[in-house]
């Protein structure tokens, strides 16, 4: 945590503000040290979650669970990658907001308990390096979560409870059965 405390207005206090109290959060500014993409919770856990499972490169990330937030540590200056990522990947992106220069970030104390509002969902071990794959990772996992999502909310009107869904899928095999006996 010493390389984040750097990032504080006066890192000495923030790192005695974690001595004394592990769980307490700090407002560090972003852009000198780390960049942060974030997004709405459900779209972020997701994010975090495909990028886990695909082992794609990333850094720290954390969660706000009363903003309904997650936040995704970059390198800093790494907007212009990030950017030009996700406009390759599609002409309208899901809604972020890419935390840089004159911005900041609430983050989790060292050692945040599962109730708290902060949360590490992985902790900093060491400062994110530039390293340029993260924000192409990043771009990837922000447009596939959000497709995937999209595509789950759609399910979810056309087939509002599960017995609708079921009787949709009988429906369907039953006409398809009827068209495979008409070619019979």
């Amino acid at each position: 945590m010493e390389w984040l405390s750097q990032a504080a207005d006066d890192p000495a206090q923030c790192l005695q503000v974690w001595a004394d109290d592990p769980r307490m959060p700090c407002l560090l500014a972003t852009g000198r040290l780390f960049d942060v993409v974030s997004v709405e919770q459900r779209l972020g856990l997701e994010m975090f979650d495909r990028i886990l499972r695909s082992g794609l490169p990333f850094g720290p990330s954390l969660i706000d669970r009363k903003a309904q937030r997650v936040g995704f540590f970059l390198g800093s200056q790494s907007r212009e990658t990030f950017t030009h990522c996700l406009e390759r990947e599609t002409s309208s992106p899901p809604p972020y907001r890419y935390l840089g220069e004159g911005s900041a970030v609430v983050v989790p104390g060292p050692i945040p308990l599962s109730g708290d509002r902060y949360q590490w969902l992985r902790a900093p071990m060491r400062r994110p390096a530039t390293n340029p794959l993260r924000p192409v990772a990043l771009a990837t996992a922000l447009v596939a979560s959000a497709e995937l999502l999209a595509r789950i909310d759609r399910f979810d009107e056309q087939y509002p409870t599960p017995y609708a869904a079921v009787v949709a899928l009988s429906e369907e095999t039953t006409t398809d059965a009827g068209r495979a006996d008409q070619w019979a």
